[in-house]
């Protein structure tokens, strides 16, 4: 390990700068970073990097899904349940039923049972993959909504595919009661798992004397262990850390402070930054140990398997967008759906489109057993592990450089949500600096009459201007301002809370700017 530190080194410090590069010519970084990969790899004498999956699984999958918990709106996740549940669950399902009827077809020797633990790897797609691209263009709020509550579910989803499918290649039998068993517990013990120790990190936070250095480390430490504790009970621990962080996130105002807030999000952005890079860079890396597995199969057809399946892939995931509007479309008259419009054949393609896989796929191929329990090896392992990387490698390809083309050339535009965000946001700042005008000089009237600081914070608030900047401000506007600021969050909550089209990210663009107004006033 340390005769290859400078090794690792050097890969971190091409991830920065192919990372930098992708952000200048406007390219998704996961696909420099594989390609950056697979070119290393070739390179005479460049220790060979072997993946373990508990490393993906234990160390890199907690943090990013926690992460992102963090940062999608439940509001948004539950306007749009439906089509997010149907992607997450039932388009993930079709895609590995898919999959599997295809190789079971085309690939000698590779039973259903197999076919299905291929779709179970394949079928998720990559939520960081979808996250860098979209950073480029400008998609509808409903698009970007839909695949980050997508994203936050669709690897539970995958991931109980493929360990029903291990379990049928593993004994040669599937018992319908015993699987649906097994199914209900992993997901609702997952959930109650990751509610039940996110509201005990929520107290902790909240009650025990921490700073924000001490939030910031329970907040890495938190995701881990929600994900440890569900996966030693064999319940889903992808669920339990995205329950317990979406708990956490939408009570974060309730028990950190607003320095925690600020620093924790500069700590847990830099984490994620570079763990994903990582990762898309070890998918590269890996190929020598994939390619040098396969023996009984040639390298062109196992390329041509990856081809096709990759292509089954494509089609199921768009015909099933189309399908899924298609059902909405009929549901509508029977039960309440967020939006009853039609929304064309555009906003169906381009949710079809963004299907890239990546660190999940890999991460469950590595951790298929080479062995089975009676000794036997395992059946077609190699050959999924190359099916496997031959997906993430043409998806990323294929759909990463071309989805935007498509989303500048169809122009998109939001039916549902049709005022735009920086409008949006200075209704938001006129209405809340109104109320705080009128909080004041309801509750300080008395104070009005005195206090010439405070006369001069209202006239600011009247004209838009931002907040105090004034370094000699007094105890007793200090103590009136810092309550300002915590009515005004409240405010901010309920008007959240109240009005169901109000795009939250706005919200929390305002609840940060109040932040760094209580730090300046602390430190005053």
């Amino acid at each position: 390990m340390l005769n290859n530190f400078p090794f690792y080194l050097g890969i971190i410090l091409i991830i920065l700068l192919l990372i930098m590069l992708a952000n200048k010519i406007k390219v998704a970084y996961p696909v420099l970073l594989v390609l950056a990969g697979l070119a290393i790899s070739f390179i005479p004498k460049v220790p060979v990097v072997q993946i373990e999956p508990d490393l993906i699984f234990f160390i890199f999958l907690p943090p990013l899904l926690y992460e992102a918990a963090w940062t999608v709106s439940w509001k948004e996740m539950w306007r749009w349940r439906r089509i997010i549940t149907s992607f997450a669950f039932v388009v993930v399902f079709l895609s590995a039923l898919s999959v599997a009827l295809v190789a079971n077809y085309i690939i000698p020797g590779f039973s259903l049972a197999l076919g299905f633990l291929l779709g179970g790897i394949v079928s998720p797609p990559d939520a960081v993959s979808a996250g860098a691209i979209l950073k480029f263009v400008k998609v509808p709020k409903t698009i970007s909504s839909i695949l980050e509550g997508e994203s936050l579910l669709n690897d539970a989803s995958s991931l109980i595919i493929f360990r029903f499918a291990m379990i049928a290649v593993a004994t040669e039998q599937f018992i319908f009661y015993k699987a649906a068993i097994s199914f209900s517990w992993m997901i609702f013990g997952g959930v109650a798992i990751g509610l039940l120790i996110g509201w005990l990190f929520m107290k902790a936070h909240k009650y025990l004397p921490t700073n924000a250095n001490v939030d910031i480390v329970l907040s890495l430490l938190t995701p881990y262990i929600i994900y440890l504790s569900a996966e030693e009970v064999h319940s889903s621990g992808v669920l339990a850390v995205v329950s317990g962080g979406l708990l956490l996130s939408n009570n974060r105002h309730r028990f950190l402070s607003s320095k925690s807030r600020l620093q924790g999000i500069n700590v847990w952005e830099s984490l994620c930054f570079i763990l994903n890079g990582l990762v898309f860079m070890l998918i590269g890396l890996d190929l020598p140990q994939i390619t040098s597995g396969l023996e009984d199969v040639s390298l062109a057809h196992a390329i041509g398997y990856g081809v096709v399946i990759t292509a089954v892939l494509i089609v199921s995931r768009i015909l099933s967008a189309y399908g899924a509007v298609i059902v909405t479309l009929i549901a509508r008259n029977f039960i309440t759906v967020a939006d009853s419009r039609h929304p064309g054949y555009k906003t169906p393609f381009i949710l079809g489109w963004t299907g890239m896989r990546g660190v999940v796929s890999l991460a469950a191929a590595l951790s298929i057993p080479v062995y089975l329990n009676n000794g036997n090896g395992f059946p077609q392992r190699n050959l999924i592990l190359f099916i496997t990387f031959i997906v993430i490698l043409l998806t990323l390809l294929i759909q990463g450089l071309t989805l935007p083309y498509f989303i500048r050339k169809i122009k998109l535009t939001d039916i549902y949500d049709p005022l735009p965000r920086d409008e949006a946001y200075a209704i938001l700042r006129k209405d809340l600096s109104e109320y705080a005008i009128q909080y004041l000089k309801t509750n300080y009237k008395d104070q009005l009459e005195t206090n010439a600081s405070l006369q001069q914070l209202i006239q600011k608030m009247e004209h838009h201007n931002k907040g105090m900047d004034d370094e000699s401000l007094g105890t007793e506007l200090k103590v009136i301002y810092l309550d300002l600021l915590n009515e005004q969050r409240q405010w901010l909550i309920n008007k959240n809370r109240e009005d169901k089209t109000l795009d939250e990210s706005i919200i929390r663009k305002q609840m940060y700017y109040l932040d760094i107004e209580e730090e300046k006033l602390i430190h005053f």
